[in-house]
């Protein structure tokens, strides 16, 4: 019977060693603990939370779990979003054809057109530092930039406005106040302005009064 070379020597420590590396490691490893579930009085809370648009009962100090329900609310997001359509419609196309109506019929399109324009730039100036300037923390006039280019609004709901519903779709939502708002005064006006007289005066109109009245 053969010795072993030096070769299986080395090669049956390195496997011995690898072996107990293990075991110690695995001896070693903390046992998993279940996570603990909410509480009953918690998961109540929570479903005050949800249907009265309040804060989740995990957001108490004493909590001592995390909410069943994480993020947004899908019944809250959905029926933002349907209100949404429907103020929308309010201006295009309804308000558009309430007041083609009460022109002459060939000034009809220019109001279609400058109802359109209107919702146009305001969706811009929404997008670019609107929403921003009154849902962002600022002055007791206008608010800042955080938010300006929809920075940072995404799905997580704004605590500040609702502890439900996604921020970005609370700022569509609002971004449709925001386009009916100035729609309405093309009644006064119609047919006795230009179509860029229109989106100038609007754009003025936005920062001076609407921005900061929406703020405050």
């Amino acid at each position: 019977m053969t010795s072993p070379s030096e070769a299986d020597k080395i090669d049956m420590s390195i496997r011995f060693f690898i072996l107990g590396t293990v075991l110690l490691l695995a001896n070693a490893a903390p046992a998993q603990t279940p996570s603990a579930s909410p509480s009953l009085e918690q998961r109540v809370a929570d479903l005050e939370a949800y249907i009265n648009n309040g804060a989740r009962g995990s957001d108490s100090t004493d909590a001592k779990t995390g909410s069943n329900i994480s993020g947004s609310g899908p019944g809250h997001n959905g029926w933002m979003m349907t209100a949404s359509a429907l103020v929308l419609f309010m201006t295009l196309p309804g308000l558009a054809l309430f007041y083609g109506g009460l022109v002459r019929q060939k000034n009809v399109l220019s109001v279609l057109a400058q109802c359109l324009g209107i919702a146009g730039l305001v969706a811009i100036l929404w997008w670019a530092v609107g929403y921003s300037l009154v849902f962002s923390r600022g002055s007791p006039f206008i608010g800042g930039l955080k938010f300006a280019f929809l920075r940072g609004v995404d799905a997580q709901p704004n605590g500040d406005y609702s502890f439900w519903v996604s921020q970005n779709i609370f700022a569509m939502y609002q971004l449709m106040f925001a386009i009916i708002t100035p729609a309405l005064i093309i009644g006064a006006v119609a047919e006795r302005i230009r179509f860029t007289a229109v989106l100038v005066f609007v754009g003025v109109w936005m920062f001076v009064v609407y921005f900061p009245l929406a703020h405050m």
